[in-house]
């Protein structure tokens, strides 16, 4: 039977003619010849009942054989009721116990047993609360069974699985049913039974590795991947209770709603490693990096305590958000998405910081669209792929993909709503420029990040009194909602270009005050480098050596970060060969944006621009102007970072330099442009002009 050769009929000899033929008919080979139901095949048995005992004890035994035999070829070679395209929309479990515990806290359990399975997938409580919009129902409304079935047919879906518990004395009955969208018709039924309490948990792991049997998984990935409930999650109903009202808050409200309840949910459960996840997640999408680092390291500890998947996810997030080995992560995702070929998120994931952040924009692209096609409701996805069409220069691929997203009513953040600025700022359209900055802080999730851009844009122009008194506002905002770090990150940008516009006292100030406000790797990372620029090397070598310290793994840290600042301390002390071979670690990370650019969109290519400057420095000004040109041939990475202004100024010089006046005037020229509107007053904007005034 497992291996699809005929079976020879090598059997006990029936105690009658017309036993035989009822047996040899249940192994017929075509389905369509034996008996259709066990009740039709029982009715046979029943109609060569003999009398005398003995007989009646091997009929008996040969209706056993026959009923075992029947079973075991029909799970055998039965059709699956499922298959490995289909979806499954999970209603809310019916709790006629009178114990609100279970509210909820049992279909957030089922799913997390059903996730653990490849071969399943399920409809996302986003996609799900998205449809239930569409069905003009609130967004807090249950998903009944009857809902459920609205939402299976509108996200053409096979089956709906509608669970229950009922208390029976002090016992609890469980039950699960699958039913076809379409027709209606029951694909699985199970119940089990729990003595007490307690043991609920275990009983709701039992019933969905039964159900996943029933549906056409296979025995060996069910034996692979079905860690119990109370060993992957939790065993505390209240812990898990606490969870899912989490995650109906992540999805109605986001981090900020959801991030107490998690963090609810590991005080009840300390060992609840997936709640850890969660909260160290919630902190670092918002920015956060340092808060987010103790729950993410805790989760990591606690693992074991978590499904195959769950792992995959507790992985990523370590490397992610405390090692920053973005390469491990990247292998991690790629093991996660094989072994779960049907889940977006690893595509989603590695489409994100591990690809972006380090240069891999096509790749990147490349995973976006691989997780819209599993999930095209995966807003990060959208996201990903429309950054990277930006960073490319494939400005109109990038606004299709933001007007997909738009068309999906998809809430995609801060992000997707800066988008249409960046591509105004690359077409060079004032104009739409304007109205897109206008329309971006309107939304408030955008709304700090998008001042702090236009703040950025100001201070790349020389309109630096405009672009302080912009830069206060994103400050204020991120203050105002608690987030520090990113106060910190947004107050280090303004200390960088202070510092790049030879402003040495204000770089210092606000290096000082961006560290005060919330220190983090990034934060760290900028104020270490405008104290570079600024003269004040001793405390950027603290900060350096710090980041060193605690982030020996890291991608950023030990690839772009601690090469660029030794660059500098290189240079500061005129050893230009030094500061070139301090970079060389950098180069295959030239084009990334790092975590700075990918968090602050500022500090992509910085160790270029230094690279340049040590070309200057040891008299090579046509490898430094290659370098200044490298920056400025990829506008789409540096976008609106205030260094754009200062490569043009370089490579001016370095033209000059290699005795080309002509080429240096004209760069002075384009510079000048960009400073049409410049403050008057700012040392490096005067130093250029007296410099284009001596050129012949």
């Amino acid at each position: 039977m497992l291996t699809g050769a005929r079976v020879a009929l090598q059997r006990r000899r029936m105690p009658s003619r017309k036993l035989e033929q009822i047996v040899s008919r249940c192994l017929e080979e075509d389905p369509a010849r034996r008996w259709q139901s066990a009740a039709e095949l029982q009715h046979q048995l029943a109609s060569i009942a003999p009398s005398r005992r003995a007989t009646r004890v091997a009929v008996a035994s040969a209706a056993v054989l026959a009923l075992s035999a029947a079973a075991a070829y029909v799970v055998l070679h039965r059709a699956p009721k499922l298959t490995d395209r289909d979806t499954i929309v999970i209603a809310e479990f019916t709790n006629t116990t009178g114990d609100p515990v279970f509210d909820d806290t049992l279909r957030q359990g089922l799913a997390v047993q059903l996730q653990q399975s490849p071969f399943l997938s399920l409809i996302s409580d986003a996609r799900i609360r998205k449809t239930m919009a569409l069905m003009n129902l609130p967004g807090d409304a249950r998903l009944t069974s009857d809902i459920a079935q609205g939402v299976c047919a509108r996200t053409a879906s096979a089956a709906i699985l509608e669970g229950s518990i009922a208390s029976l004395g002090s016992q609890y009955v469980l039950g699960l049913r699958a039913k076809n969208c379409t027709t209606g018709d029951v694909l699985a039924d199970e119940q089990a039974q729990a003595a007490r309490k307690e043991e609920v948990l275990s009983a709701l792991s039992h019933i969905a590795v039964r159900f996943r049997t029933r549906v056409g998984e296979s025995l060996a990935t069910i034996e692979k991947h079905s860690t119990p409930l109370e060993e992957a999650t939790t065993p505390s109903l209240e812990a898990l209770k606490a969870y899912s009202a989490a995650w109906r808050g992540l999805i109605s409200e986001g981090p900020v709603r959801a991030q107490p309840l998690f963090q609810r949910a590991t005080e009840i459960d300390p060992d609840f490693a997936m709640a850890h996840a969660q909260v160290g997640f919630g902190y670092s999408i918002v920015g956060e990096s340092a808060l987010a680092r103790p729950s993410t390291r805790k989760a990591f500890e606690l693992r074991k305590r978590a499904s195959d998947v769950e792992r995959f996810y507790i992985d990523t997030l370590y490397d992610r958000d405390f090692t920053g080995n973005l390469e491990r992560e990247r292998r991690t995702l790629e093991s996660w998405a094989e072994s779960y070929p049907r889940d977006a998120r690893p595509h989603g994931l590695v489409g994100g910081l591990a690809l972006t952040s380090t240069g891999q924009y096509e790749l990147s692209i490349a995973e976006a669209d691989k997780a819209i096609a599993l999930d095209p409701e995966l807003t990060p996805a959208y996201v990903n792929k429309a950054l990277n069409q930006v960073f490319l220069n494939r400005i109109d691929e990038a606004l299709l993909t933001v007007g997909r997203a738009a068309e999906r009513k998809l809430q995609g953040g801060e992000w997707l709503a800066v988008i249409p600025y960046f591509v105004a700022y690359l077409k060079g359209a004032d104009g739409e420029l304007r109205r897109s900055a206008a329309i971006a802080r309107k939304n408030p999730a955008a709304e700090d990040i998008m001042s702090h851009l236009e703040a950025l844009a100001m201070a790349r122009s020389g309109r630096l009194h405009e672009a302080r008194s912009m830069a206060a506002m994103p400050v204020e905002i991120a203050q105002r909602s608690g987030r520090r770090e990113r106060a910190g990150l947004f107050a280090a940008a303004t200390a960088v270009w202070e510092a790049f516009y030879g402003n040495a006292a204000a770089a210092r100030h606000s290096a000082t005050r961006a560290l005060d406000l919330g220190r983090g790797r990034e934060v760290d990372y900028a104020a270490a480098f405008a104290l570079a620029l600024a003269g004040d090397l001793p405390q950027s070598r603290a900060l350096a050596e710090d980041l060193a310290r605690q982030f020996p793994e890291d991608t950023f840290v030990q690839f772009m970060y601690l090469p660029t600042l030794r660059a500098l301390f290189a240079l500061s002390t005129h050893d230009s060969a030094a500061a070139i071979q301090a970079l060389q670690t950098a180069s295959r990370y030239d084009l990334a944006l790092g975590g700075v650019g990918f968090t602050g969109r500022f500090g992509g290519l910085y160790p270029v621009y230094v690279r340049g400057l040590a070309y200057l420095a040891a008299q090579q000004p046509t490898a430094a102007a290659a370098e200044f040109r490298r920056i400025l041939d990829h506008g789409s990475i540096v976008l609106v970072d205030p260094m754009d202004a200062m490569a043009r100024l370089q490579l001016a010089r370095a033209l000059v330099l290699s005795g080309e006046t002509a080429k240096a005037k004209s760069a002075y020229d384009d510079l000048f442009t960009l400073w049409k509107d410049a403050d008057p007053g700012i040392p490096m904007v005067n130093e250029a002009r007296a410099e284009y005034a001596k050129l012949p």
